[in-house]
């Protein structure tokens, strides 16, 4: 018997930038294919005319795309299958498993209004679930539009094995009433198909085999398993995965400011960073496995049986330090490739190659995110605005007259930055003949550089600056 390939999928709407929660769904799908050997697809669920936007579904592309979580066939667009969908639900129809149902909203806010004041959970009373012929007519000729309802038998009870959560029991009485599956249209007509319907009839024509998803789907699951059954189509296993929540124990959204892929790539994060941290969130690696790890790694590693159950608190250390040591890694030719964009939006140039792999070197040890290089930068293409370390500094007995001394010694020895031995050189002969210790030299001359006494490593600056041709300048800026 041939063994069954895996399929899952990733079924975004295009209503707003991919969260990180949508990322990690597909994050978790994606390792799961890779692990089985399986396929990972990509919906776009762009069903929502007003909401969605051609730059929402760009966005996912393009996030998706960073992380490296790359689909194995053509996108399917949902709203390319409506008639499918309608079909569907025209077989409910025709089964009498589904209704058209006329109640008008006002008729239903009316209902939802008193079973709040009566303490009951809002749910649809099924009032046009067994409507006459002569009832349908009266409504009919009031001009009524009609809803499409599936039948939820409240005495029955839906079940299925989660991957993550075990066995799973819902109770038909405990999903709302029978469920709309068509928006409202005449009654000839089937209006737009809804979400639990499209799904159902999309993940089958696709062969999904396995939809991992967000713990907020469990009651959607049970609705969609009761669609499969009136269908008569094969069940796909499930598996819910836990929820990312803030710092405060509640879910991740709009609220925390950033939660958009998008951002987090804005804000300097690299996508083997994000790959790994969001890899962590919600699942535990093997004993013996590091948390810093490769995606080969990962998709080796991974299974349901180390997926927590609880949702998992974003924890920006732990993305920090993972993101750190990402980019200490790095040679220094990446992140030059990396940091020029961002001096371009600054508008500053790059002398030379040799220049910016020097720069580079310099900063990669002390960068966390990408964007803490421009700060750290900016002394080498702007003139520094001197701080309060920095005049505290030159105001120290002994410094202008030291900087005076190196100065005299530049213009008789001058330096272009090449050989590291003549700063050294140049420092001793300075402050010896300016009577000072070296340190009250070196940490003038980095407040004349820099603006500050606090930076990278002297020599180098030293050294950049005056390849650049602009360390003499700021140097008798100061004098």
């Amino acid at each position: 018997m041939k063994a069954l390939t895996v399929r899952v999928r990733l079924a975004p709407s295009p209503t707003g930038n991919l969260h990180i929660g949508t990322a990690r769904t597909a994050l978790f799908n994606w390792l799961y294919a890779r692990h089985t050997g399986g396929k990972f697809l990509l919906r776009i669920e762009d069903t929502d005319k007003e909401r969605s936007k051609e730059e929402f579904k760009e966005n996912i592309f393009d996030g998706l795309s960073w992380l490296g979580l790359n689909f194995d066939e053509s996108p399917i667009l949902q709203s390319e299958q409506i008639h499918t969908h309608r079909q569907a639900i025209q077989k409910l129809l025709d089964l009498g498993l589904a209704y058209r149902c006329f109640a008008t909203d006002n008729e239903l806010e009316e209902m939802r209004n008193k079973q709040k004041e009566e303490g009951k959970a809002p749910r649809y009373d099924n009032r046009h679930r067994n409507l006459s012929d002569s009832q349908k007519t009266v409504f009919e000729s009031e001009g009524r539009t009609a809803v499409v309802r599936f039948r939820i038998d409240d005495d029955s009870l839906i079940k299925w094995n989660d991957m993550v959560r075990g066995q799973m029991i819902w109770k038909g009485s405990d999903l709302g009433g029978d469920m709309v599956v068509a928006r409202r249209a005449p009654s000839h007509l089937i209006g737009d198909p809804l979400y639990n319907l499209a799904v159902v009839v999309d993940d089958h024509a696709m062969g999904i085999t396995h939809v991992i998803r967000g713990e907020d789907h469990l009651a959607n699951t049970a609705k969609q398993i009761a669609l499969y059954k009136a269908l008569g189509l094969s069940e796909p296993k499930f598996a819910h995965t836990p929820l990312i929540l803030n710092i405060e124990g509640r879910k991740l959204s709009k609220r925390d400011g950033v939660t958009s892929v998008s951002d987090f790539k804005a804000m300097g994060y690299t996508p083997e960073a994000m790959f790994n941290y969001m890899a962590l969130l919600g699942w535990s690696v093997p004993e013996g496995m590091e948390e810093r790890f490769t995606k080969v790694e990962a998709s080796k590693a991974f299974g349901f049986d180390r997926v927590n159950k609880a949702g998992a608190k974003f924890d920006w250390d732990k993305l920090n330090w993972l993101n750190a040591q990402e980019i200490h890694d790095w040679p220094a030719e990446r992140l030059l490739d990396e940091l020029k964009p961002l001096f371009k939006k600054k508008h500053w140039s790059i002398p030379n190659k040799d220049w910016g792999i020097l720069l580079a070197e310099l900063l990669g040890p002390s960068i966390t995110v990408l964007q803490d290089a421009i700060d750290q930068s900016r002394p080498f293409f702007e003139d520094p605005i001197l701080k309060e370390d920095g005049k505290k500094q030159l105001q120290q007995e002994g410094a202008i007259e030291a900087l005076k001394s190196l100065e005299s010694q530049l213009e008789l020895n001058p330096w272009d930055g090449i050989n590291i031995d003549t700063p050294k050189e140049l420092l001793n002969i300075a402050s010896k003949s300016a009577g000072v210790k070296k340190g009250l030299l070196m940490k003038s001359l980095r407040a004349a550089l820099l603006g500050t006494i606090q930076g990278p490593d002297l020599l180098i600056s030293w050294s950049l600056l005056a390849r650049a041709g602009s360390d003499r300048t700021r140097l008798r800026g100061c004098l």
